[in-house]
């Protein structure tokens, strides 16, 4: 599953970072990394971009970003 399917407050961790080059370096940097938990905290009215929290910080990511972020979403 990827990221963009997550629901709004639900928590998953990260598996696996696609694409290339610099899109995949800059989500690396920014803490999106395998082995992560990350929640989805809000999504804009059209549905694109969402925000996130992950390692204790809000971000923003377009759904085009979060399609290459894989997940597995935790049960309660």
């Amino acid at each position: 599953m990827t990221l963009d399917k997550l629901s709004i407050g639900n928590t998953a961790v990260i598996t696996k970072v696609e694409g290339e080059g610099a899109i995949r370096c800059r989500l690396l940097d920014m803490g999106i990394i395998p082995k992560t938990k990350i929640t989805v905290t809000k999504v804009a009215p059209m549905g694109d971009p969402i925000e996130i929290r992950v390692r204790g910080y809000e971000l923003t990511l377009r759904i085009d970003e979060a399609k290459k972020i894989y997940i597995k979403e935790e049960k309660e």
